[in-house]
């Protein structure tokens, strides 16, 4: 009976995150670092990083391997599944309305004038979200040194993605074993 409200609660609160899901995955992320980190203590801001690197790691919406990986977290495959349906239930039904009505109203100039100040609302729901990532993202000094270079090559260089999260992969476990062996490191316990 337990695991039957644990998930209609997940499902409560991804159906919530889903009907806000402007501005991408970002602003669930900042949602869920407020009620998960800060207020349940469901998980940490480290976990949460890890949890939100791989989900833009892996094929598809980063947002939809968010959930997944949250609610397989705290409530295994099922609670996955529950997160990921909960999430993506909004916004397929917004679409499916907007789809039959789009005609209507894709030139429509106060559908246009909103959407405007919803883009500019956003920008500082999706840095609150990335602010407190930063903390679990430089553990080590040398963590803003890999951070740097992966800027200056996907910028200037235009380096894959996928090249720049091997090297990401490659560095930490170069940094992490370094620290290790120093005896300063923690690298073990938290990711």
């Amino acid at each position: 009976m337990r695991r039957g409200k644990d998930l209609a609660v997940l499902f409560g609160e991804f159906f919530q995150f889903g009907c806000f899901t402007f501005g991408g995955g970002w602003s669930i992320v900042a949602q869920m670092q407020r009620l998960y980190v800060e207020k349940k203590h469901t998980i940490t801001g480290e976990e949460l990083l890890d949890i939100t690197s791989v989900g833009r790691s892996l094929p598809g919406t980063m947002i939809g391997n968010v959930a997944m990986l949250y609610g397989n977290h705290v409530a295994g495959l099922a609670g996955g599944v529950v997160c990921l349906f909960a999430m993506i239930l909004p916004p397929f039904l917004v679409l499916s309305v907007l789809t039959l009505c789009y005609t209507a109203v894709r030139d429509n100039y106060w559908v246009a004038a909103a959407m405007t100040g919803v883009r500019a609302s956003i920008v500082p729901i999706m840095a609150s979200a990335a602010l407190p990532l930063v903390k679990g993202a430089f553990r080590y000094p040398p963590c803003v040194a890999v951070a740097l270079l992966s800027l200056s090559l996907y910028l200037f260089w235009n380096v894959s993605c996928v090249l720049l999260v091997v090297m990401g992969i490659v560095s930490g476990l170069l940094i992490c074993e370094f620290y290790e062996r120093r005896g300063g490191g923690t690298s073990h316990g938290a990711a």
